[in-house]
C-alpha cells in the first residue's frame, strides 16, 4: 500500500501515473519528499497546482509550463529529459529480456540492447560531458531500482566464463547448480552474460521442473550453442525456451562495457549498467550468501580478486564465502588457488575460501 508522505517518511518514489493518482487520492497536500521518475504529468496540471511543491524532485517527467513554474517557484527541483537517447536515464525499474530484446525479429541490431551499446561506443569521446552525465544518471537509477527489490532470500553469486557452449557438460553442471541453489531457498545472481552465467540463471528458472523438462529445455537450446555468429538466433532460442518453461531466473547484473557479450534472457530482473566498475562492485557486495566461481578466464579472475580484497582485510564477522569449482582449472590452468591460500595464511579469510571439484560440493557449502 502506498503511503502519503509525512515527516517520518524520508522520500516516496513514484514511477507511474497510477501511483501518483493513488497518493493524491489518499489525501496528499504536499509533495515534500516525492521523487517522481519519468511520468507524463501533462494531464495533471490542475492537481499539481493544489500540492505544495517544496522538497519534491521530478526526474525526466513531462510537465506543462504552468506546472513546471509552480514546482520551481515553490522549491521543487526539475531534472529535464535528455534528448536523443536510446534509453531513459531516469528509469524507475530494472530491465527484463523482453524489453532489451524488443524488435529481435528484425535482427539484433534493431533491439534496444544493441542500440544502447552502439550509443555508448559512439559517445566514448573523452570529455563528452553529456554522454557521461546520461550514463551516470542511468546507472544511479539502476542502482536505486536494485535497492527496491523485496528483501527475502539471500543472494548467491555464480560467476564463470561466457564461452561455455550450450550442450557442454559444464553448461549442464551450471544449470544443475542454479536449480540446486534456488531449491535451497537462495536467489541466484550472475554477471548476466552467456555461458556459465546464462546456465545458472536458466537453472534457477527451471528449479520447479523435473529432470525430463530440464532435458527438453536443454535440447532446444543446443541447436544454437553460442551467441556467435548470430546473437539474434541465440537470443531467440533462449526466449522460446523461457516462453515454454517460465520460472524465476533470479537476477543478473550485466554491462554494456562488455557489449560483445549479450545479456542472457533467463534472469527475471536485469540490472544492466554502463559502468563495469560499479556493476562489479554491486554484484559482489550484494551476494552476501557467498560466491561460486565456475571455470572462467580473465573476467572471472578479476571477480575473484575483487571479492577477495574485503575478505583479506576483514574480520571473521565480515567474511563472504568464496567457492572455486574445478580443482585442475584453478590450480593448473589458471593457478589462482595457490595465491588465495598464500593470501589467507594466518588471516580470518582462510576459513572463507574453498576449492571443490563438483557443483554438489559447492552447493553444500552455501545451502
Amino acid at each position: 500500500m502506498l503511503l502519503v508522505t509525512t515527516p517520518s517518511i524520508p522520500h516516496l518514489d513514484l514511477e507511474t501515473l497510477a501511483q501518483f493518482d493513488r497518493v493524491v487520492a489518499a489525501g496528499a497536500t504536499s509533495m515534500d519528499g516525492w521523487r517522481v521518475q519519468s511520468v507524463d504529468l501533462s494531464a495533471r496540471t490542475a492537481v499539481l497546482l493544489t500540492l505544495a511543491p517544496s522538497g519534491s524532485i521530478f526526474l525526466g517527467c513531462i510537465l506543462d509550463e504552468q506546472a513546471a513554474v509552480w514546482i520551481r517557484d515553490g522549491g521543487g527541483l526539475i531534472f529535464p529529459s535528455i534528448p536523443a537517447l536510446p534509453f531513459d536515464p531516469y528509469r524507475g525499474r530494472l530491465y527484463d529480456a523482453s524489453e532489451l530484446y524488443a524488435g529481435l525479429s528484425d535482427g539484433y541490431d534493431a533491439t534496444p540492447d544493441a542500440q544502447i551499446y552502439a550509443w555508448s561506443r559512439q559517445h566514448e569521446t573523452k570529455g563528452d560531458t553529456s554522454r557521461t552525465l546520461a550514463a551516470a544518471l542511468h546507472d544511479h537509477a539502476i542502482a536505486d531500482a536494485l535497492t527496491e527489490l523485496p528483501d527475502g532470500r539471500p543472494w548467491i553469486g555464480v560467476m564463470g566464463g561466457h564461452g561455455i557452449a550450450r550442450g557442454d557438460a559444464t553448461y549442464r553442471a551450471a544449470v544443475d547448480l542454479g536449480r540446486t541453489l534456488t531449491a535451497s531457498g537462495l536467489t541466484v545472481v550472475t554477471g548476466g552474460g552467456p555461458g556459465a552465467m546464462e546456465a545458472a540463471n536458466l537453472g534457477s528458472a527451471l528449479a520447479t521442473y523435473d529432470d525430463s523438462a530440464v532435458s527438453l529445455a536443454l535440447d532446444a537450446l543446443t541447436h544454437v550453442p553460442s551467441f556467435r555468429p548470430s546473437v539474434a538466433a541465440w537470443a531467440a532460442a533462449g526466449l522460446a525456451v523461457r516462453r515454454d518453461f517460465p520460472g524465476d531466473g533470479g537476477i543478473s547484473i550485466p554491462t554494456w562495457f562488455y557489449g560483445h557479450e549479450p545479456p542472457n534472457v533467463f534472469a527475471t530482473a536485469i540490472a544492466k549498467y554502463f559502468s563495469n566498475a560499479q556493476r562489479e562492485d554491486v554484484l559482489l557486495s550484494r551476494a552476501r550468501g557467498g560466491i561460486i566461481y565456475l571455470p572462467g578466464a580473465a573476467g572471472t579472475v578479476q571477480e575473484i580478486f575483487q571479492a577477495v580484497t574485503p575478505n583479506y582485510y576483514g574480520d571473521r564477522a565480515t567474511q563472504n564465502p568464496m567457492i572455486l569449482v574445478g580443482v585442475r582449472h584453478w590450480t593448473e590452468v589458471l593457478p589462482v588457488w595457490p595465491l588465495l591460500q598464500s593470501l589467507g595464511t594466518g588471516r580470518p579469510m582462510s576459513a572463507s575460501i574453498h576449492l571443490v571439484d563438483t557443483i554438489q560440493e559447492a552447493a553444500a557449502l552455501v545451502s
